[in-house]
């Protein structure tokens, strides 16, 4: 039990995305992408998603039953996977500097989770 909670403990903490709202305003207004509808459109879906993300329960209860940490811990990676997502795709739509290499590689629905 105790190597459980560890485990639990650790994915929480260990993977913050930054949220896709503060990576677009870190992002350069001067940039002429920045202005795109594209772009407007992208942050637009990145708001929506933490307004969403900020309303959705908690999933404290979840940690009473036997897969509780197990769920809480699928959760939150597939949490910050959206996180990830959105803010890739701010970054494509709104800025013309390469993609940060933290946002590539295949985070599609299809992406598998690497584990050594």
């Amino acid at each position: 039990m105790r190597i459980a909670v560890s485990v639990a403990m650790a994915a929480t903490v260990a993977g913050c995305a930054t949220s896709p709202v503060d990576y677009g305003a870190s992002l350069s207004p001067q940039d002429p992408k920045w202005a795109s509808p594209d772009c407007q459109q992208a942050r637009a879906a990145a708001a929506a998603y933490e307004v969403r993300e900020k309303q959705h329960p908690g999933w404290e209860f979840a940690a009473l039953g036997p897969y509780g940490l197990g769920i809480i811990a699928a959760t939150k990676e597939a949490e910050q996977k959206q996180r990830k997502l959105h803010a890739r795709d701010v970054h494509l739509q709104c800025s013309s500097l390469p993609l940060p290499k933290e946002l590539q590689g295949d985070l599609g629905p299809g992406a598998k989770a690497k584990y050594p």
